[in-house]
This record gives structure tokens, sequence and C-alpha cells, in this order.
């Protein structure tokens, strides 16, 4: 009778580290999400940042007096692809009013 009592408090303390474990893993599973959170609005922030002095270069390089044919024709695809995201920016806003 003693053997299975001393078995049950082993299970018991066994068990209590399990729960300990698990709802330490719990608090690290919450404290990652934040940290996923935090660094996914990093790299949101950082990509618009890229975009944004892509634009100052494309305005660069436009400014620029000689630029040689490919720079001039990549620079226009780029005008381009802007202009029809710019349309469709415009077409969503005049469809929501």
């Amino acid at each position: 009778m003693s053997d299975i009592n001393s078995q049950l408090q082993v299970l018991q303390v066994r068990l209590q580290l399990l729960i300990k474990n698990y709802q330490q893993l719990q608090k690290e599973h919450v404290q990652l999400k934040k940290n996923l959170a935090k660094k996914e609005t990093e790299v949101a922030t950082k990509d618009e940042e890229i975009q944004h002095l892509q634009h100052q270069l494309d305005a660069l390089k436009l400014t620029k007096s000689a630029f040689d044919e490919t720079e001039r024709a990549m620079l226009e695809k780029r005008i381009d692809i802007y202009l029809k995201e710019i349309d469709k920016c415009l077409a969503l806003l005049n469809s929501e009013a």
C-alpha cells in the first residue's frame, strides 16, 4: 500500500512539474507572439521607407540631365507601373463613392 502511495506522490510531483512547464510555455508563447507582431510592424515600416526611397531615387534619375537608354526605359516602366497603381486606387475610390 505504501508503494502505491509513494508512486502516487511521485506521479503528483511530476504532474505539478508538467503543469509549471506548460504555464511557462504559455507565457513564452504569448511573449513570442508579441515580439512577432512588433517585428512585422517594423518590417512593414522598413518596406514603406524602402519604397519611399525608391520613389526619391526615381525622381532624382528623372532630374538627371543625361542618362542612358536602358535607365530611361527602366524608369518609364516604373512610371507606367506607378500610373497603373494610381489608376487602380482612383477606380477603387470612385467605386466606393
